[in-house]
């Protein structure tokens, strides 16, 4: 295959999708021109200017650092046009009109660099269709590249080629979404909706359907259909009201208008509720009301059969919630065989996409796991629909099926394909084997795909009923305890750098994890080119990523607590602060693959690391503040270090205070990233330090940067022995801003009192400023703010409340 680069790209169209797709291709260091049309008042790039700005405002935030926007350059088709000749990906967006791309592609099309691909991101159309009246060369590099919205946190990208796209394409294409994009991509055959909204969106109308037979109100199905199914938090008719009731009617009339002869199709028909509520203008969350409507502080759900808003709240019964906790051949049998409504609608909805499914599977998808990792990726469930049916037992689920389908109770009366219940299929259990996934087109088990991106996936996706390496328990072992587990990578050439991944809670850090943590530094230092720290959990799907961890474990304290007061804890902080020590000058380097959640002590672990490489969804911060402690293992020392080393680098050493403030403010006000991107800005992460966009990657990356240090000669850093502080003249300085905000009461006593010993940590203490200081100083006054403020009741009042609720205390 040859080696695609993308230097630049242009998006056509700046609406929702195609600026969001623009501001994620930003994230990538992708250079992009996003175009619309010339403004007839103002200046010509004024509908790009004025989505770019937009861009700024959307929550969640489609940028990983918001000042980003500036890297978008805005055009229009009359001045701009022949730059598309500078484009290596062209990538249309525009609204969801055949006739409309079509006028477009025939402005566009002469204009497309003769190497360049070409691609639309329809959620639905015919890309057969799109491609009619090209060129024969042009035909050939045209294909569909099908983003979901959001397209910087949904995982999946739909890939669709027509009859005459030439395959490298695609493979080029699917290596630079993979790797540089960070996306799951999936390949889709050209049918109407591809396969993410063909099934997602006819689960919804089978749960709309099934719902009124059943007399159940929208916020009991929410309840009954979301995370106590292992798929989204918002469920069925939030996540509608979330996307939009006019696209989701958008995507509907889509399938009434092009699938008449789908043994299904009385099911597209657009649902009574929604069709009024997209007349009244009630289109969900950006209208401010839809199947939901927020009055207040109430949310507010609607009542069907009076079309008023009424109380929301109601619930899954407790015994349907003990049912669906069962094994999965277990609950669905109790759900088949009971008789209250709840239980029968579930098993339903079950039943409708499993008939779904079977009967289309050849029709949408090359293969059963391209199904299955589209609507895992694409709708948030943490297992697709082939892997629930296959774990519930295959042949039991089928015969069920096909008994409803005969006694009249399903939404169509097309019987299961004869793979289903006879052949291969059916011996193994399953559509997911060892040898592939199950396509009916071919009659066998397709394998994965061999494409040489993937070969930086340690762990891919795993599928139910293959046996896929599993991430706590792959390659060799070296040591394992109650709290870690140091292995490697036992393949050759893949065998010299230690890994250490954590078994606790949220990966927490205790005395236990700092043992295990300090015996494989010991062990990389005798054997190995360096210690990578990964947390498994970064594979977790649903969606990809985290925690790396949650910070210190304050239970595993509690006990010496409780022995010992507030003092106590001193020997365990000390502990931790000696193990950050430890990683800091380790001989071989450390480095902390970072996804998900870096909070508190696991912040501190990163920062403490040789060089961190993060997933682009890394979430880092010094967050002690929440319990009412200050951060104790090294986090406010290593702000200190840095600001120093600023500092100095400019030679502005008399000024220290304005090299601290951010690291203080990061700190007292408790920030987290909102992404590594914004990490690297609040100095988590250093200039030097590599952002990842695949989570799959991430270990992979991590173990060729050890290398790379390793090959330069890694040194670890000389012990810092003087160091220029701030002072007790900065400590004021901050003070003085603290007395401002306690006394108008946006902060509280304790707030101030924690925040004022923040300040003192990271300024070097109570001494003159520019005094030269070491490590150990800077970490007793961590250590010592730390217990100080152990011994308050507000402080104890705030780590129970913390370990009770999981919600901080305001006091």
């Amino acid at each position: 295959m040859s080696n695609l680069i993308i230097r630049k790209v242009a998006v056509l169209g700046a609406g929702v999708m195609g600026a969001q797709i623009a501001a994620h291709l930003i994230n990538a260091k992708v250079p992009v021109l996003l175009f619309d049309l010339p403004a007839k008042e103002g200046p010509k790039n004024a509908i790009a200017l004025k989505a770019i700005e937009n861009l700024k405002k959307l929550s969640p935030a489609p940028f990983g650092v918001k000042d980003d926007a500036q890297y978008i350059r805005p055009a229009n088709y009359d001045d701009d046009i022949a730059k598309l000749a500078e484009c290596d990906l062209v990538i249309e967006a525009i609204a969801e009109r055949m006739d409309w791309k079509h006028d477009l592609y025939k402005k566009v099309a002469p204009h497309i660099a003769p190497s360049a691909i070409f691609a639309t991101n329809t959620s639905g159309l015919s890309i057969t269709a799109l491609s009619d009246g090209f060129p024969d060369e042009l035909k050939a590099r045209f294909c569909g590249v099908h983003f979901f919205n959001p397209p910087r946190y949904m995982h999946l990208v739909e890939l669709i080629p027509t009859a005459t796209t030439r395959p490298e394409i695609l493979d080029q294409l699917e290596t630079f979404l993979t790797s540089v994009v960070g996306k799951g991509v999936v390949r889709a055959k050209d049918t109407p909706n591809f396969i993410a909204n063909r099934v997602g969106v006819f689960s919804i109308l089978a749960v709309i359907a099934e719902a009124a037979k059943f007399g159940l109100r929208f916020d009991e199905v929410d309840d009954l259909t979301g995370s106590r199914l292992g798929r989204a938090k918002s469920a069925t008719f939030r996540t509608a009201d979330v996307v939009g009731l006019d696209t989701m009617a958008h995507v509907i009339k889509t399938m009434q208008d092009t699938l008449k002869d789908d043994p299904f199709f009385p099911v597209y028909e657009t649902p009574a509720v929604l069709a009024e509520l997209v007349k009244k203008g009630a289109l969900g969350q950006k209208t401010g009301g839809g199947f939901y409507k927020k009055e207040g502080k109430a949310i507010k759900v609607l009542d069907p059969k009076t079309g008023e808003y009424v109380d929301g709240g109601a619930k899954a019964d407790e015994l349907i919630g003990r049912i669906l906790k069962r094994p999965p051949a277990e609950r669905l049998k109790l759900l088949r065989e009971s008789e209250h409504p709840q239980a029968q609608f579930l098993w339903s909805i079950f039943r409708d996409v499993y008939h779904y499914i079977g009967v289309h599977l050849e029709s949408i998808a090359d293969n059963a796991r391209d199904v299955d990792l589209a609507i895992r990726w694409g709708f948030g469930w943490n297992e697709g629909p082939f892997e629930g049916w296959q774990t519930a037992g295959w042949k039991q689920i089928a015969q069920w099926v096909q008994e409803d389908i005969a006694a009249g109770k399903s939404l169509s009366n097309a019987p299961l394909p004869a793979w289903v219940l006879e052949g291969v299929v059916a011996e193994k259990g399953g559509v997911h084997t060892n040898e592939g996934s199950w396509s009916p087109a071919s009659q066998t088990f397709v394998p994965r795909s061999s494409l040489s991106v993937y070969d930086k996936q340690v762990f891919r996706a795993p599928l139910a009923g293959e046996t896929s390496a599993d991430p706590k328990t792959y390659g060799k072992t070296l040591f394992e305890t109650d709290a870690v587990r140091a292995w490697v990578d036992d393949r050759a050439g893949e065998n010299d750098v230690l890994i250490v991944s954590f078994k606790s809670k949220m990966n927490t850090i205790g005395p236990s994890v700092i043992d295990g943590l300090t015996q494989a530094i010991e062990l990389a230092e005798k054997d190995y080119k360096g210690l990578v720290v990964w947390q498994p959990t970064s594979l977790k799907l649903g969606t990809p990523g985290g925690p790396f961890s949650a910070g210190a474990n304050l239970e595993e304290a509690m006990p010496a607590f409780m022995m010992g007061g507030a003092k106590g804890i001193e020997p365990f902080v000390k502990k931790f602060q000696q193990g950050m020590l430890r990683v800091k000058y380790a001989s071989v380097p450390v480095i902390s693959a970072v996804s998900g959640i870096a909070l508190g002590g696991g912040c501190e672990l990163a920062l403490h690391s040789a060089k961190r490489v993060a997933h682009i969804e890394s979430y880092m911060g010094l967050v002690e503040v929440g319990v009412g402690l200050v951060p104790a293992g090294g986090g406010l020392k290593e702000a200190a270090l840095r600001a120093a080393e600023a500092a100095t680098q400019v030679g502005a050493t008399s000024d220290l205070l304005k090299f601290v403030q951010k690291s203080f403010e990061n700190a007292a006000l408790a920030k987290v990233s909102a992404s590594a991107l914004e990490a690297r800005a609040m100095c988590y992460l250093k200039p030097s330090d590599t952002i990842v966009f695949n989570v799959f990657e991430l270990l992979d990356v991590a173990k060729k940067e050890t290398r790379a240090l390793a090959a330069a000669g890694y040194r670890p850093p000389l012990r810092v022995t003087q160091v220029p502080v701030a002072g007790r003249s900065a400590i004021s300085t901050i003070k003085a801003s603290l007395v401002n905000m306690r006394d108008g009461r946006f902060i509280s006593e304790h707030d101030f009192l924690i925040a004022s010993r923040i300040a003192e940590a990271v300024c070097g203490g109570d001494v003159e400023a520019g005094s030269l200081v070491d490590e150990e100083w800077l970490l007793q006054l961590e250590r010592r703010a730390f217990v100080d403020l152990l011994g308050t009741q507000k402080t104890q009042e705030r780590i129970m409340g913390m370990l009770q609720t999981g919600k901080p205390v305001r006091n």
